[in-house]
């Protein structure tokens, strides 16, 4: 039987260890909508939302992944990519 103080560590650390864990039902929405190549207009015009509702959340999914404006990395694909591959 298990340590049920281990077992929480354990799921702790899993939450921590991946970010895509601390987005809302929302902002996995948008993502989603993102992966499928959607721009901030078409993911407002689905999700029946203003473009500011939805820059509020990809502004939300960047912060949450750790994604700081970058010159030299594109933090919408970086979102996607993780996205994918979760």
């Amino acid at each position: 039987m298990l340590d049920p103080e281990v077992v929480s560590q354990l799921l702790v650390r899993r939450r921590r260890d991946d970010p895509l864990r601390e987005l809302t039902p929302r902002e996995r929405e948008v993502l989603s909508l993102m992966a499928e190549g959607r721009s901030n207009t078409a993911i407002a015009r689905i999700l029946v939302v203003s473009d500011g509702a939805v820059e509020k959340h990809v502004r939300n999914i960047f912060t949450k992944l750790q994604l700081p404006p970058d010159e030299e990395q594109h933090r919408r694909v970086l979102a996607v990519l993780a996205y994918l591959g979760s």
